[in-house]
């Protein structure tokens, strides 16, 4: 029984992107740069918003993290935003919606 507890933990662990380390420094300067310019290319370089919706903390407030990293990595269909997983992983799409969340590095 407690084999059973120990292997549900891990696979829980394991899949749940709340417990996924940061990118590495070098990565996270890389994401960000990609947040701003070319997130911020739609969103708006302050993320109050333009061709696509705003980004700020309190627009994003009830969205669940799910749903960001989908738009993230899948796009928007019937939309301008174009999927990113084939620049972006899934671990580092909910790392940007923390920092999206956190309200920085917005200018």
């Amino acid at each position: 029984m407690l084999r059973f507890i120990a292997v549900v933990m891990v696979v829980v662990v394991w899949a749940s992107p709340a417990f996924a380390g940061d990118p590495a420094a070098p990565r996270q300067k890389e994401l960000l740069y990609l947040l701003e310019q070319d997130c911020g290319s739609c969103h708006g370089l302050t993320r109050k918003g333009g061709l696509g919706p705003a980004l700020l903390p309190r627009d994003i407030a009830e969205k669940p993290d799910e749903g960001l990293v989908d738009a993230i990595l899948l796009g928007r269909p019937g939309t301008p935003m174009g999927p990113w997983n084939f620049e972006i992983s899934e671990e580092e799409a909910f790392w940007l919606v923390r920092q999206l969340r956190n309200g920085k590095p917005a200018k």
